[in-house]
C-alpha cells in the first residue's frame, strides 16, 4: 500500500497519491501534474480515480489533465455554482475501491458548498477509518475559512461546524490528510507540522475546542480574510477545466536588447527584496519568488503579459512554476543580469531603506508631508501598531494606490520588510518617487523598544 503526500511550495498545497493492489487514486492534484503519473508508474500502479475535495480558489486543479493522461474518473461534490464539466458527482456514502483500500465520501460543506471529505478504510480492518482527506474543512491546528459566501456567513459557518462533527465521528485514530499546510492563504492558524490525527486535533486545535455551535459561528464570522482577485479566476477555471500546464516550465531567456523591446503589462522582478531595492529596472514591480503565490494574484490580472527579471536561471524556473499553478503564466520572457545591465549604463531605480532611529525621528517631527504606511494584515495590525502610522493592506494597494498623493513621502512597513518591499515596488512603478522602506519593520521596532 502507498500513501504519498506531494507538497507544492509557495501555495503550501498538499495533494496525495494513494495506491493498493495495482490501482491508485489522486486527491486534489495541482496543475503541473506529471508528478502523479510518474510516481504511480514507478510504484507499478494505474491511476483509476481522481478525487477533488472542493473547487479550489487558490490554484488551478490538475484533475482534468490527469484524467486525460490516464483515463481515470474524476469525482467532485455537488456544486451549487454550476457543473464541474470534467467531473462526475460524488455524494454521501459513495464508496470507491482502490485495491484493498476503500474511499468513502462524506459531504462536508462550509468552506465551500461542494466540499467533500474522503475517509480512507482498509477493507481487511473495516471497523475504523485509517485516515481522512479533509480538504479545506480541517487543517492541522486550524479549520477552513468560511468567507466565500458573505450573504450567508452564519449559515456556512454553521455548516462547517456540522461537517467537522461528521469528520470527528470517524474516530480519534484516523490520520488527518489536509489540502494545505502552514503558509497557505486558506488559513492563518495552521501548525508547522503536517501530520496529526483526529484525536490530537480534538484535544489541541483551537477551533475544535469550541463545543457550542453558536459560539463557533460567532468566532468564524469575526475572522479577517483577504480574497485576491485571482480567486475568481481559479473558481471559474476549476468549473470549466483549465488548460494543461505548459510542457516547458521555464520562460525563454531574453537579452537586454530584447527585454527593452518587449511590450508587456508587467516587468516582474523576482529577486530578493534587498537586491530589488538596491537597483531595478524602472517600472518593474517586486515579487520575490517565495511571495509570488501569495501576492501575484493581487497585482497581475488574467491574461496580463509578463517579463520576469531574476538573479539566475533557477530563479526564473521557480517563478514560472508558481505562476503556472495560478494560471498567470503569460510570460513573454525572462532576463538574468541586472548588475551587468547597470554596468552597461542601463538606467536603474533604487528604493532607500531606513532604520528604527530614522522612523522614530520622523514620528517625532511634524510629519505634515510624510506617512508611515503599514501594509500588514488586519490581525497583525490589531495586535500591535506604531502610533501615527496608517494602514492599507499590501494587496489592497492594487487599487488604493490611486488614493495616495504622489508628492507625499511614504515609508512602507510590515513585519520584517518583505511585504513592504512589494508595496514600495508597486508604488514606485506607479510614479511615487518619495518612497522608502523600513528595514526590519515591526520586528525592528519592537526590538528597539526593549
Amino acid at each position: 500500500m502507498l500513501i504519498e503526500k506531494i507538497k507544492t511550495p509557495g501555495l503550501s498545497h498538499l495533494s496525495y497519491l494513494v495506491g493498493s493492489g495495482g490501482e491508485a487514486a489522486v486527491i486534489d492534484p495541482r496543475r503541473d501534474c506529471e508528478i502523479y503519473v510518474d510516481k504511480a508508474r514507478a510504484a507499478g500502479l494505474e491511476i483509476t480515480h481522481i478525487f477533488e475535495t472542493h473547487r479550489n480558489e487558490d490554484l488551478v486543479s490538475g484533475a482534468p489533465a490527469v484524467a486525460s493522461m490516464t483515463g481515470a474518473k474524476v469525482l467532485h461534490g455537488p456544486n451549487s455554482d454550476g457543473d464541474v464539466v470534467y467531473a462526475d458527482t460524488a455524494r454521501e456514502d459513495d464508496c470507491f475501491a482502490i485495491g484493498q483500500l476503500e474511499i468513502r465520501v462524506l459531504e462536508t460543506p462550509g468552506h465551500t458548498d461542494d466540499h467533500l471529505a474522503f475517509a480512507l478504510f482498509d477493507s481487511a480492518y473495516p471497523e475504523k477509518a485509517v485516515g481522512v482527506f479533509t480538504g479545506d474543512a480541517l487543517f492541522v491546528g486550524d479549520v477552513g475559512r468560511t468567507d466565500f459566501y458573505p450573504d450567508r456567513k452564519e449559515e456556512v459557518a454553521g455548516r462547517l461546524y456540522d461537517s467537522l462533527q461528521k469528520i470527528l465521528a470517524l474516530g480519534d485514530q484516523a490520520i488527518v490528510y489536509p489540502a494545505h499546510g502552514a503558509g497557505s492563504v486558506c488559513g492563518s492558524g495552521m501548525a508547522e507540522r503536517e501530520f496529526s490525527t483526529l484525536g490530537h486535533e480534538r484535544l489541541n486545535n483551537p477551533r475544535l475546542q469550541i463545543s457550542d455551535r453558536a459560539a463557533f459561528i460567532r468566532a468564524k464570522i469575526e475572522e479577517n480574510h483577504y480574497q485576491p482577485p485571482y480567486f475568481r479566476l481559479m473558481e471559474r477555471l476549476n468549473l470549466e477545466g483549465g488548460k494543461p500546464a505548459p510542457r516547458v516550465m521555464r520562460p525563454s531567456t531574453v537579452a537586454l536588447a530584447q527585454l527593452r523591446k518587449l511590450d508587456v503589462d508587467h516587468v516582474v522582478d523576482v529577486r530578493e527584496p534587498m537586491a530589488f531595492a538596491s537597483g531595478h529596472f524602472p517600472g518593474a514591480i517586486s515579487l520575490p519568488v517565495g511571495m509570488i503565490s501569495a501576492f501575484a494574484g493581487w497585482f497581475i490580472g488574467e491574461g496580463d503579459s509578463i517579463a520576469l527579471v531574476a538573479s539566475d536561471q533557477s530563479q526564473l524556473a521557480s517563478a514560472m512554476e508558481h505562476l503556472v499553478r495560478i494560471a498567470l503564466d503569460n510570460v513573454a520572457g525572462g532576463y538574468v543580469g541586472v548588475v551587468p545591465a547597470a554596468a552597461q549604463g542601463e538606467r536603474m531605480r533604487s528604493i532607500p531603506m531606513i532604520d528604527t532611529q530614522e522612523v522614530a525621528r520622523r514620528l517625532d517631527e511634524d510629519g505634515s508631508d510624510w506617512t508611515l504606511l503599514d501594509v500588514r494584515d488586519a490581525d497583525e495590525r490589531a495586535s500591535a501598531a506604531i502610533d501615527k502610522s496608517q494602514h492599507i493592506y499590501v494587496g489592497h494597494l492594487n487599487e488604493r494606490w490611486a488614493e495616495l498623493d504622489r508628492q507625499r513621502r511614504y515609508t512602507l512597513m510590515c513585519a520584517s520588510g518583505m511585504r513592504a518591499t512589494v508595496a514600495a515596488g508597486w508604488l514606485d512603478s506607479k510614479g511615487f518617487e518619495r518612497v522608502d522602506i523600513y528595514l526590519g519593520s515591526m520586528g525592528a521596532w519592537k526590538a528597539g523598544k526593549r
